[in-house]
């Protein structure tokens, strides 16, 4: 089901006033509205040493031991979300954010990324995804715990799977499954 928040005639994609948030709750929650369910499919290019790279190592490890490099280790990211494995293929909306390497024992990511769309009637609204992201798991599931515009009030789950990897470069792409409830 495709989401439709109308205020005034115009699509409520990124003007977010206090006074169009209040109707907003007001109409859509004081009145018990009906929750909507929506499913996405899409694909995070994740290149960290190409020319361009889309996540940075912004804070490095503060130790010498070489067993756990990555610990404590924060990037900053910015990629790419597209419908297709090609990264040319049509873009949907990005992932902004930051992950942090906290585990010790196995390799985890802690997430705090947003999903910013960047096209059509959604441009301006966003997705939040926080949660640890266990990455030598095959299929890691992770929270959707928010929004912006269209999305606000959003709560869900992701799954994620990695289509291609490139332990080298530290390239990879990766494939997610999200449903969200949303009003």
């Amino acid at each position: 089901m495709a989401p439709s928040l109308v205020v005034d005639g115009n699509n409520v994609d990124h003007e977010n006033t206090p006074q169009i948030v209040e109707k907003w709750f007001h109409d859509h929650i004081q009145h018990h509205a009906k929750p909507n369910f929506t499913k996405f499919h899409f694909l995070v290019h994740d290149d960290v040493t190409v020319d361009k790279p889309t996540s940075l190592l912004v804070a490095p490890a503060n130790t010498n031991n070489i067993a756990s490099i990555a610990f404590g280790s924060t990037y900053s990211m910015d990629a790419p979300i597209t419908i297709g494995s090609d990264p040319e293929s049509k873009l949907i909306f990005r992932a902004q954010g930051t992950f942090t390497f906290v585990g010790q024992a196995e390799p985890v990511l802690s997430m705090a990324i947003n999903l910013v769309f960047t096209e059509g009637d959604y441009h301006g609204s966003s997705l939040s995804i926080l949660g640890n992201n266990p990455i030598s798991h095959q299929y890691r599931k992770m929270p959707i715990l928010g929004g912006t515009g269209i999305y606000r009030l959003t709560r869900g789950n992701a799954t994620m799977d990695i289509v291609t990897v490139d332990i080298a470069k530290l390239n990879d792409i990766l494939e997610y499954h999200a449903i969200i409830q949303h009003y």
